[in-house]
């Protein structure tokens, strides 16, 4: 009995380190340096003040934001056209159809018609009846502080920021999603595309111990357990997301992890950028973990003055080092 029982421990053993070499090598693919200290320059361009507007606007003077309230997303829709369109973008409107009714992206040209382009989107629409302050107010909130900034920098090619309504149930993971009509569109037109970022709730932040959760247990191994970071998610064999990790760090001090991890691990595809792979195009995301960090995730909870908007500025600034500017926006950053 002891022999066999040494056998079947010494098996699991084995079973569980390859495990983790599998997850280090393949799954997460962590940099060797994934814990360093963040090494960015400290300088700052974006507005706290301008996210906490836009948040609050979004998340508390037109709710609900869900696809049965069409007057409150055609008011966010408007409110963020303008705001681009304040900021110097070229804004269209492209409407589609669900459900039998008319929805809308909001699509902002920044720099000139060169290609390939880089596309950086957010879902302004909200599951539920609920506030949605980070998801998705602050993500949007930080599209239009990147309008602001982008138009006051040059460009060497084109950034589309880009809008995008149905993200959220029923219409999630259907060709309804705005992001599904626009990823096709860019296909249909020929489009070269270098890389999608999409922003998928970015204002949710806790120095609490413990604060942060994982799809996989392993997972604790190679990331914090504390809340206090930004992550880029990208899919297995693409390099976007360990390249868009490095430069975030570089522009801004804000903590930057990385992952590469395939669909089936929950929470990799749960946002717009998945119809850009859907159509062929290479995208990552950049989130604060949603549900894995916080708990007011499609409720009620899910207000402005839970969001942390000194970490949100932070993002942006970082957001800002991964994009065409001629010059770069900070020191030792190229373009």
């Amino acid at each position: 009995m002891a022999i066999v029982w040494l056998k079947t421990f010494s098996l699991l053993l084995l079973v569980c380190l390859f495990g983790t070499l599998l997850l280090r090598l393949v799954v997460v693919r962590p940099s060797p340096d994934e814990r360093r200290k963040p090494s960015g320059s400290g300088v700052r361009r974006a507005s706290e003040a301008n996210l906490q507007a836009h948040v609050r606007m979004l998340s508390e003077e037109m709710v609900p934001r869900s696809w049965r309230h069409r007057a409150n997303l055609k008011r966010a829709a408007d409110y963020i056209a303008a705001s681009l369109r304040t900021s110097g973008g070229r804004v269209e409107r492209q409407t589609f159809s669900a459900a039998g009714q008319t929805y809308t992206n909001i699509l902002a040209a920044f720099g000139p018609n060169k290609e390939p382009w880089i596309v950086v989107g957010a879902h302004y629409d909200v599951a539920g009846d609920g506030p949605g302050a980070d998801d998705n107010a602050s993500a949007v909130a930080g599209l239009l502080e990147i309008g602001r900034l982008l138009g006051l920098q040059g460009l060497s090619r084109r950034v589309l920021l880009a809008a995008y309504c149905l993200e959220e149930p029923p219409f999630f993971a259907t060709p309804q999603m705005g992001s599904h009509v626009h990823a096709q569109s860019l296909k249909k037109a020929g489009h070269r595309i270098e890389l999608m970022i999409c922003l998928e709730m970015i204002g949710y932040f806790s120095d609490k111990p413990g604060s942060q959760r994982f799809p996989f247990p392993l997972l604790r191994l190679f990331y914090p357990s504390t809340g206090n970071y930004i992550m880029v998610v990208d899919r297995i064999a693409s390099g976007h997301g360990p390249r868009i990790r490095n430069n975030m760090r570089q522009a801004s001090p804000l903590p930057v992890y990385s992952i590469n991890a395939p669909s089936l691990l929950w929470g990799v595809g749960l946002s717009d950028h998945r119809n850009f792979w859907k159509a062929g195009f290479d995208a990552v995301m950049i989130t604060d973990t949603a549900f894995y960090r916080n708990r007011a995730y499609h409720t009620a909870g899910d207000t402005a003055d839970r969001l942390d908007y000194t970490r949100m500025a932070l993002v942006v600034d970082a957001l800002l080092g991964c994009l065409p500017l001629q010059a770069p926006a900070f020191p030792g950053v190229k373009p």
